[in-house]
């Protein structure tokens, strides 16, 4: 059985996540899956790499229990997240988040979901290194209001 979460430095495979994760479930008549990318800037400033950290063990509670919240809230079969630390690059993928489901409802409302959270409530930190220096990377109030149109308070306001 495929694990639901994945932190990991390496890159990940879009076609091979989504062949697994559909796999031999002839349920499936829907697949979502939103890949997030390291942008070349941020806030009008070039960006030359991003770090990411966690909490190692907190994150995955963090994000299981939120895809637990999903299964709840959508009729939705199967989930993957990944999630990429370590030094990244303008253009390399950061994260993954594939859902499958009888219906693409479900499947859009359910990805759109659990990206609000990764947005807001899972435990990473970003650091982007620019022309000035250093600077780590705040929550957006936005990222917030995102998430509030599912019934969860974020913190970042």
């Amino acid at each position: 059985m495929i694990s639901r979460v994945a932190i990991q430095a390496r890159d990940f495979n879009l076609a091979d996540e989504i062949d697994t994760l559909r796999r031999n479930d002839p349920r499936v008549g829907a697949v979502c899956a939103f890949v997030g990318t390291v942008r070349d800037h941020s806030d009008g400033a070039p960006v030359a790499s991003m770090e990411l950290e966690h909490y190692p063990g907190m994150t995955e509670r963090s994000i299981e229990a939120m895809i637990d919240e999903a299964q709840r809230r959508f009729d939705i079969h199967g989930v993957r997240v990944i999630h990429r630390i370590g030094l990244l690059q303008p253009l390399d993928q950061i994260v993954l988040v594939a859902v499958t489901s009888a219906h693409r409802g479900q499947s859009f409302q359910a990805c759109e979901f659990l990206m609000d959270y990764l947005k807001t409530q899972a435990p990473f930190w970003k650091k982007e290194q620019t022309p000035d220096g250093s600077r780590w990377v705040d929550a957006r109030v936005s990222d917030d209001a995102a998430l509030a149109r599912w019934g969860i308070a974020g913190n970042n306001a």
